[in-house]
């Protein structure tokens, strides 16, 4: 790193967990994050400025009034103008030694496979269930670990699904795609806006954790949280061993 490198994280670096090695791990790094929105914003602000070497950001919408309550990496001057773009703009000014890729696009299961076949850790910060699966079949394609974040009213929900590790569960293990859920978006249920940086920036400290190699995260756990009440609940998640994707395709390859 250079010295400006060294004054710019100097306190990521005098954590003993972290350090100058840390550091230039992170520089390193690759992180993909699908979804510009409440969850993505924070979340990508705070990877860009903890020294994430490249960011690829991939979200087809535009910057809509509404977003603003909770969408803070966009500003009422962005109005009307893809959210990667905005994005983009708003990370450069946070920190310029970030390479941050803006992808103004829907994605489809290819593409996908594709994106997350280039990085090191994905982030999803959607707001729907097939974007959260087929990002899911992705990342257990790729052996890729997979950050998951939700929010909606005054409840959110965050996990780890860590595909290096074949004990992993994934997410059709938790939430099936034969099961009852439908999509709870913002525009219809409304969101607590200060949730959506609870649970962004929870997402960006375990992708952190994640590539410098520290602590433990939340692979095997579920937090939830009550931001009415501010109670976490933690629940143990284990591997669906008769899942269709993370189970019945590690058969297959056996045989």
């Amino acid at each position: 790193m250079n010295d400006n490198q060294l004054l710019r994280y100097s306190r990521h670096i005098l954590l003993p967990q972290i350090g100058i090695e840390g550091q230039e791990k992170l520089v390193r790094s690759h992180a993909l994050i699908i979804g510009a929105g409440g969850l993505g914003s924070p979340a990508a602000m705070y990877l860009a400025a903890s020294g994430i070497g490249k960011i690829t950001l991939c979200d087809h919408d535009m910057v809509d009034l509404t977003n603003l309550q909770r969408q803070i990496i966009h500003h009422s001057a962005a109005v009307g103008i893809p959210k990667v773009e905005s994005a983009k703009k708003t990370l450069f000014d946070i920190n310029p030694e970030v390479n941050v890729v803006a992808l103004h696009e829907r994605v489809d299961q290819g593409r996908l496979n594709r994106l997350v076949a280039e990085v090191d850790v994905v982030l999803d910060a959607s707001d729907n269930f097939s974007t959260r699966h087929a990002l899911n079949r992705a990342c257990f394609s790729n052996k890729k670990p997979l950050i998951s974040g939700a929010a909606v009213r005054f409840e959110g929900q965050v996990t780890v699904f860590d595909f290096r590790y074949s004990d992993s569960p994934c997410y059709h293990c938790l939430f099936p795609t034969d099961g009852e859920d439908h999509d709870m978006q913002c525009s219809a249920m409304g969101v607590f806006a200060p949730l959506t940086g609870i649970i962004g920036c929870t997402q960006a400290a375990e992708a952190l954790k994640i590539l410098i190699g520290c602590g433990e995260t939340l692979s095997g756990r579920l937090l939830l949280l009550d931001s009415l009440t501010m109670r976490w609940r933690s629940v143990t998640l284990k591997k669906d061993h008769s899942c269709s994707v993370c189970s019945v395709r590690e058969a297959v390859q056996i045989r």
